[in-house]
């Protein structure tokens, strides 16, 4: 299985958090899935880091060479990512969660998550 990770996945998983949830670390884990992260969650970590943000550990540097240590892959943001953005309900208001949902739509693969907000907008998305 092709699983996308959230921002807040990702990073519980490469900093050992133990606010990842059992489910997430299976599948992570698990030998036959590509575990994938988004570019819009780097992008959101850099942002968020960079203002100071005490809850994001690690600079959007610091994240992407952890991704690439622990072997996930990196999901560039493509136009066609970014016209499915519009037409997806208006369940969240968060543009890097609207990109990471058009992402997993338009892929197609499975995004996993910890925001039930996320989870309303398909079948697709993992809620853990």
């Amino acid at each position: 299985m092709r699983l996308l990770l959230d921002t807040h996945i990702a990073l519980w998983a490469i900093t050992d958090s133990p606010a990842l949830p059992a489910e997430a670390r299976r599948l992570i884990l698990a030998p036959h899935n590509e575990i994938y992260v988004s570019a819009a969650s780097i992008w959101e970590i850099s942002i968020k880091h960079g203002l100071g943000r005490g809850d994001i550990p690690v600079s959007g540097g610091e994240a992407a060479d952890y991704f690439i240590q622990a072997g996930y892959m990196t999901l560039d943001i493509s136009t066609h990512h970014a016209v499915c953005v519009e037409s997806l309900p208006p369940h969240h208001a968060d543009p890097f969660d609207r990109m990471l949902v058009a992402q997993a739509l338009s892929e197609p693969m499975r995004l996993l998550t910890h925001d039930k907000i996320v989870s309303l907008y398909s079948d697709t998305v993992i809620l853990v």
